[in-house]
């Protein structure tokens, strides 16, 4: 008779354990070790410098605050400074130029700013940096250009125009003006940045389900990019609130044109900080308004 065969032994499955530690050299879980490490030192430089920059802000606001109240005024004087009627009116002015503004940057930079997000031209390159021209330009020069463009030529008949119906451009036009022209192109940015976000394959499948490029824009990009659009317009309305330098060249400082920032300086330059002081801390407050705003409609509702 035969002899039984002796059975041959299964390999045994091999783990993936020691393939991993045959390839890297040590077990999983002293890779991760030094990874931690190098996280936990990440996070606290980048935390360290975050906590600088806050402790910037708010030490600047804080300053101001006890400025006032370094001066031992009464709590009834410390508010009449916030209610005083010049302040009040500025601030009225203020925020009714820069309203406007937006109403102008909306009405123009959502076309522009879906035109340089969706089709390609000749010269887009060059038109998208004559868009940010404003942004790098120094606030004075932008009211120069605007002060040489209706001293001749065509801005010097649009100018009379409008003289001869009684519209003068030392008046909340002219402040317009000026915040539209410091603040369109950042206008033009954030909706383009908005319309980029959008995912364009929803615009071709409403093409394909009979849409108009008109109703596609409606009814799918609009309302894809409205958070983003939405923030854009909270930046450029807090952009306009706090134009200066174009005011001071085109417009002048006279009581009929004083919003916030020229009030600011012009009681500045004739020793009044304390106003000054009040001033600068109504546009704090509604500028962080205006700024948690966009945060929350960013997504950022950690602070809830």
């Amino acid at each position: 008779m035969n002899e039984p065969q002796e059975a041959i032994p299964l390999a045994a499955p091999r783990s993936s354990e020691p393939r991993a530690k045959s390839r890297v050299g040590r077990p999983p879980e002293e890779q991760l070790r030094p990874a931690g490490r190098r996280l936990n030192r990440l996070c606290l430089v980048s935390g360290g410098m975050l906590v600088l920059c806050v402790l910037v802000v708010v030490g600047l606001v804080t300053a101001d605050l006890f400025y006032l109240l370094s001066k031992d005024l009464p709590l009834a004087d410390i508010g009449k400074l916030f209610t005083a009627r010049a302040v009040v009116r500025a601030m009225k002015l203020s925020l009714l130029t820069s309203l406007l503004t937006l109403a102008l940057v909306v009405v123009t930079a959502i076309p522009a700013g879906y035109a340089l997000s969706r089709f390609r031209f000749p010269g887009r390159a060059l038109v998208n940096a004559l868009v940010d021209v404003p942004i790098f330009l120094p606030p004075v020069v932008v009211g120069l250009s605007l002060l040489a463009f209706f001293g001749f030529g065509l801005g010097s008949s649009l100018k009379q125009a409008l003289s001869g119906v009684g519209i003068s451009l030392v008046s909340w036009i002219g402040i317009v003006l000026c915040q539209y022209v410091m603040t369109m192109s950042y206008g033009i940015r954030s909706i383009k940045a908005a319309f980029d976000a959008a995912p364009r394959d929803l615009e071709h499948v409403a093409y394909t389900l009979g849409c108009s490029p008109w109703q596609a824009f409606w009814r799918v990009s609009l309302p894809l990019a409205r958070p983003g659009m939405l923030a854009g317009c909270i930046l450029v309305w807090a952009r306009g609130i706090g134009v200066f330098g174009p005011l001071m060249v085109f417009v002048g400082t006279g009581p009929r044109v004083q919003v916030m920032p020229t009030m600011m300086w012009l009681e500045l330059s004739v020793g009044n900080i304390e106003v000054s002081l009040a001033i600068a801390l109504i546009m704090l407050v509604m500028a962080g308004a205006g700024l948690t705003v966009v945060h929350f409609l960013l997504g950022d509702r950690s602070f809830l």
